[in-house]
């Protein structure tokens, strides 16, 4: 793309360590005036790929605003670089956030992309695939939990170590996602491999929870779901007492019912920061409409959130990095998009994590500017 936007996808390379599996085209202006963008886009991947001396086996290619501007032909542009290195996998990845007033948005087209290689494969009747997420799931979570009793395999992308362990990817008796985000996508590729697909999207709703486990496990062949499983509210109640609480939608896809489960268990939750309310909450919000009034909305995307103060005269417990960086509060839970929480053992883990974010300090201006999980900030 144009050198004013690589310059901040070059700091997000840097920034998470991942410089080494980066490398970009420039498109200048007299590309577009010529009318010459196809060429540009074959030659400069094939000019960055003939330079490596090993040869990946994907590339993830990222077009841009200005081919959709200029209506670039794609299709010649893959089928070109295709048959230049036909042993190369390469994904139809798009950079066009200016581009999504309608249809699919950026993100919803990329998890669906990541999955389009897939190859159609006998399906292993042990095996379950767990879709879209960009974190691995945590190891007691619900749903691994139940799959490792069955003496079961669950895969899952961000725990793939190589390009084999990707293509398994495609054997999982059942596909299942999560992450809102993610729901366009595996049910494209469901469609396309003919496999039974589940959408189980995180929750703190003790029955959604059991109904979505019972469901899992009869579309499994497990059976009853047997086990209960223990939550951890009361305790961390007992720590953080009446301290304020406020939420954003950047912990977790659901931050309302977040709001109503420790409304519901004592907690003082006085705000919580969000842009829109999603229709998988709206008995959540009709909820908290009666049961907290006094609950504060407040819109991060509001021209007037980078001059309202960042400060309390009390001490705020935020969830979230959104909710610490607007409430200027060094008590937080350092968590995006779930973390790789799920059902009850993600609400244990969210007690535990609002526990340990209650006694322990972090340098929020710090933490907060870095754009990538776990990577070395380069501000």
């Amino acid at each position: 793309c144009a050198d004013n936007c690589m310059r901040g996808v070059v700091l997000t390379a840097a920034e998470m360590n991942a410089a080494d599996r980066f490398s970009f085209v420039i498109v200048k202006e007299e590309n577009l005036l010529n009318g010459n963008l196809e060429d540009i886009t074959i030659e400069g991947v094939t000019d960055v790929l003939n330079k490596l001396e090993e040869k990946p086996k994907a590339v993830l290619l990222f077009t841009v605003c200005l081919h959709h501007f200029l209506g670039c032909d794609l299709e010649r542009v893959y089928q070109e670089l295709e048959e230049r290195f036909p042993k190369i996998t390469f994904i139809r990845c798009y950079m066009d956030p200016i581009m999504q007033k309608h249809g699919p948005t950026p993100d919803q087209k990329l998890r669906k992309a990541i999955y389009e290689p897939l190859p159609k494969r006998k399906a292993d009747e042990k095996a379950v695939s767990f879709l879209g997420s960009d974190f691995v799931l945590e190891k007691n979570a619900d749903l691994k939990r139940i799959v490792r009793a069955h003496q079961g395999i669950f895969r899952e992308l961000p725990g793939c170590k190589s390009w084999e362990d990707y293509l398994a990817l495609s054997e999982g008796k059942l596909f299942i996602s999560s992450y809102p985000p993610s729901k366009y996508g595996a049910e494209a590729l469901s469609e396309r491999l003919k496999r039974p697909y589940l959408y189980l999207p995180g929750s703190f709703d003790y029955e959604e929870i059991t109904a979505q486990l019972e469901n899992f496990c009869q579309t499994m062949g497990y059976g009853k779901l047997e086990e209960t499983i223990s939550v951890e509210e009361e305790k961390a109640h007992e720590v953080i007492g009446d301290t304020a609480v406020a939420i954003d939608y950047l912990y977790h896809p659901r931050p309302l019912g977040l709001a109503k489960l420790l409304l519901t268990h004592g907690f003082r939750v006085i705000r919580i920061y969000l842009d829109s309310i999603s229709p998988e909450e709206k008995a959540e919000f009709e909820w908290l409409k009666e049961h907290a009034p006094d609950l504060q909305l407040i819109a991060t995307i509001q021209v007037k959130m980078r001059v309202l103060p960042r400060t309390s005269d009390e001490k705020i417990l935020a969830i979230g990095q959104k909710a610490a960086w607007f409430t200027g509060s060094p008590y937080f839970v350092n968590m995006v998009q779930g973390g790789g929480l799920y059902g009850f053992d993600g609400i244990r883990r969210t007690a535990e994590l609002m526990a340990e974010a209650f006694t322990e300090e972090k340098d929020t201006e710090d933490l907060v500017v870095r754009k990538g999980w776990g990577c070395e900030s380069c501000i």
